[in-house]
């Protein structure tokens, strides 16, 4: 097949469709769906502050946001590969697109934490089959020599645009509202209804009918084990930390259910004939390995991509615009590293460049465990340039990895793995990097206070020399004690707060590291060729 154009679906040699559309011409009006879907995932994250505040919730409330986003794309994920060929790749692209910019345009108008969250539930459903589809497009457009390079240009909006997110809702957020985080899809989805009904031909029917002849169907229980397996985890994490885990009630039900959810789906899926995981695939060498190493990339991503900019604005007085902007230096080096990695993929293991990437990452977050409270805007934007670097060389080079071996007919099912990993991933590594901040800021809340008391020669020490400033200030004796016991209780909080977000950074560091050997045992693939399943 040429690289100058391709017979799209089916896209590909075993397509249906009647006429050739240009490759590099697919990739662009996929990646604008995925970017658009992809910058969702973190558009919110600077605007959670505003988001509380508007609806008059807490932030660690407004954090559920983000997380029932990253769920509900979890769990369609699963079904798109099944979705995808009974409906026709264009026709549930579309619906995806469509359900996907109605959804965004209902958040933006939502008038409490309930309705935001279900309109998020909604977005997240149509954004999910949205960029599993457009890679198993791009998988089956272009031949394996050049599939290295069609994942380097789609994956600057995979990887680009978590961080492009931030900067655009915190401009947003400051100037406009937060409301605009979520309307700006309206106008941007509607431009990507009309190109992909425009460039994307109207496939055949035979994939369809195919599923008739066989007797196919849609896995219905497994896909209810998925979601309430994947469902009952997310309220685990996010609510485990503020009902007090296995001392609450609530916590133990949930996690019964997640238990039996997981228990039961996978001999359910490995005893039906076309189940909606296929565990075999993760039982592989290859795909297995490629699957974690997407799910702690995808923690990091999103979690760095979160904190980061909390940390800023909590911590160092800035605005959302700022908290976003400390992220863009970074988002420029990865869009170079995107297509840098198209050509290092032709002669350089993905296994390689993965843990390479790994280690740029765990080295980054090292950076960020030496916070302290004179730290320039500089800092923060070069640990955020040195993930920028790393995370790339993860990305793309997973997912061709990830292909290696796997048969045309299972593209759309590796996909839709590959990217319920990386969705599962984000949520894990939010909800983990919350509840670390959370338990974390309270131990050493109960640490640093124990050295804060009246007796303490440095407490007494520190009060007089706090209290005479206010005094020289012009306040009274009593007014500047005063003052000087709550500048030092402020002082107690900052260090607390400074010691758990570095305790966050070591988790991510750790998770980065334990990627390192995971991608070392990926086996050698011929470059610019498919490899044998495994």
């Amino acid at each position: 097949m040429s690289a100058a154009s391709a017979t799209v679906d089916g896209f590909g040699p075993s397509g249906n469709a009647s006429r050739a559309v240009n490759p590099w011409l697919i990739v662009v009006v996929v990646s604008m769906a995925a970017f658009m879907e992809v910058l969702d995932t973190t558009i919110a994250n600077v605007a959670l502050p505003y988001i509380g505040g508007g609806l008059a919730i807490s932030t660690d409330d407004a954090s559920w946001v983000i997380t029932t986003y990253l769920v509900a794309n979890a769990i369609i994920l699963t079904a798109s590969s099944f979705l995808a060929k009974r409906l026709g790749r264009k026709r549930f692209y579309m619906i995806c697109v469509v359900l996907f910019t109605v959804s965004s345009v209902l958040c933006g108008l939502a008038w409490n934490l309930e309705s935001l969250l279900f309109f998020r539930i909604l977005q997240g459903l149509g954004g999910g089959g949205m960029v599993p589809v457009s890679q198993s497009i791009l998988a089956d457009t272009f031949p394996p020599e050049k599939r290295g390079q069609a994942f380097a240009a789609f994956g600057v909006a995979v990887v680009v645009a978590p961080v492009v997110g931030p900067t655009l809702g915190g401009f947003l957020a400051d100037n406009a509202g937060w409301e605009w985080c979520f309307l700006v899809n309206g106008p941007i989805g509607i431009l990507s209804v009309v190109l992909v009904w425009l460039v994307l031909p109207k496939p055949k029917l035979a994939e369809r009918e195919r599923l008739e002849q066989e007797g196919i169907r849609f896995d219905v229980i497994g896909f209810l084990l998925v979601a309430t397996f994947l469902g009952s985890l997310e309220v685990i994490l996010d609510r485990g930390q503020e009902d007090d885990w296995f001392g609450s009630n609530f916590i133990i039900a949930f996690t019964v259910i997640c238990i039996l959810a997981f228990v039961l789906m996978i001999p359910w899926g490995l005893t039906r004939k076309s189940p909606l995981v296929d565990f075999r695939m993760l039982a592989t060498r290859q795909f297995g390995s490629c699957f974690i190493v997407m799910l702690m990339a995808g923690a990091i991503l999103l979690a760095t991509t979160q904190f980061l900019p909390l940390l800023v604005q909590q911590s160092f007085g800035y605005t959302a615009t700022w908290a976003g902007l400390v992220l863009s230096p970074g988002g420029v080096v990865t869009m170079i590293m995107m297509f840098a990695n198209g050509r290092l993929l032709t002669f350089v293991q993905p296994k390689y460049l993965i843990a390479t990437g790994a280690l740029i990452v765990a080295a980054s977050m090292y950076g960020l465990t030496n916070i302290y409270a004179d730290i320039d805007f500089s800092y923060f934007a070069w640990s955020r340039i040195y993930i920028g670097i790393g995370l790339p060389l993860i990305f793309v080079p997973v997912l061709t990895a990830s292909y290696a071996g796997v048969p045309p007919d299972m593209t759309d099912q590796a996909s839709a793995l590959m990217n319920a990993a990386r969705n599962i991933g984000g949520s894990i590594g939010v909800s983990l990097g919350m509840n670390v901040l959370a338990f974390r800021g309270q131990f050493h809340q109960s640490r640093l206070v124990e050295s804060v008391y009246p007796s303490n020669p440095a407490y007494q020490d520190t009060l007089q020399k706090v209290t005479d400033y206010f005094v020289n200030q012009g306040s009274s004796v009593l007014q500047a004690q005063q003052q000087a016991i709550a500048w030092i209780g402020q002082q107690v909080q900052i260090q607390v707060a400074f010691l758990a977000y570095v305790d966050v950074f070591w988790t991510l560091m750790l998770l980065a590291l334990a990627a390192v050997p995971l991608a070392l045992i990926l086996r050698n693939i011929k470059l610019g060729a498919p490899a044998a399943a495994e």
